[in-house]
């Protein structure tokens, strides 16, 4: 099934709480060479025919992001992707 990925996040001039926790708490890990972390989300799409991404494009900016303070980005998922997909 053809599936369109969404890529949500806040824009770089919007402060990050999320992702502020998650670098102050790297340390505690061991992990000290990361200078900063940026939470988004991800979003997948199935289209029933050919992946639209102008359909996407227009589901992303209405529903899925705030304009205001995210940016977003919209791409054809490639099989590559789901096959080496860790969790």
């Amino acid at each position: 099934m053809p599936r369109v990925v969404v890529d949500v996040m806040l824009k770089p001039e919007i402060l990050d709480p999320q992702g502020q926790a998650v670098a102050n708490a790297l340390p505690r890990l061991g992990v000290s060479d990361v200078a900063s972390v940026r939470i988004g989300r991800r979003i997948e799409i199935e289209f029933t025919g050919e992946p639209d991404l102008d359909r996407a494009r227009e589901i992303a900016d209405k529903l899925l992001a705030n304009p205001v303070i995210e940016d977003f980005t919209v791409r054809v998922l490639n099989t590559d992707e789901t096959a080496g997909a860790q969790s």
